[in-house]
């Protein structure tokens, strides 16, 4: 693939850092839930934006296997119906998956753009699966949800891509 004017070639990504990120995204979302905000609507889902993330940068490594896990221990530890996260986490990885080759082509504030129908999706998903079985509409500061996950993208991308970057070397002899 032939990159584009002014992006940096990276290094490969180290799983182990991939799982770090995923596991911490996960207790995020466990403290939130736990101590900050209680269950607000209009919370972030830090585990849904990493996902998406890595699901983009790394499809071969984290892809909807890894997003349905992950989804079934979301469900397990806020006692919500049982894959209602699990299949709103495989929808994003299935879609973030599909459009991955298209979005690394634009600049970060634009990929936030371009992400920002994967999380309304999955939430509007989630909304539909929690009203279906007989759940409380939340309010619609639910969908400011989507929103602060999507001006959280530049952040989550300058944190998660910072160990795959390459220190300047000013070698002259060679070009990468």
């Amino acid at each position: 693939m032939i990159m584009p004017r002014g992006h940096q070639l990276l290094l490969p990504a180290n799983p182990m850092f991939m799982l770090f990120s995923l596991v911490c995204a996960l207790l995020l979302d466990m403290l939130q839930s736990m101590l900050w905000l209680g269950n607000a609507a209009w919370a972030p889902d830090w585990l849904a934006l990493v996902l998406v993330f890595w699901a983009i940068h790394q499809p071969l490594k984290v892809g909807v296997g890894i997003a349905f896990l992950l989804g079934l221990l979301t469900d397990v530890h806020q006692t919500s119906l049982l894959g209602q996260h699990a299949l709103t986490y495989t929808v994003q990885g299935f879609l973030a998956t599909m459009i991955h080759r298209r979005i690394l082509w634009f600049d970060v504030p634009s990929q936030a753009l371009q992400v920002f129908p994967v999380f309304l999706a999955a939430q509007v998903l989630e909304l539909t699966v929690r009203i279906s079985v007989g759940g409380l509409f939340p309010g619609w500061s639910m969908m400011l949800s989507p929103v602060i996950q999507a001006c959280f993208w530049p952040v989550i991308t300058v944190l998660l891509l910072a160990p795959q970057r390459r220190a300047p070397d000013p070698d002259k002899h060679r070009p990468l």
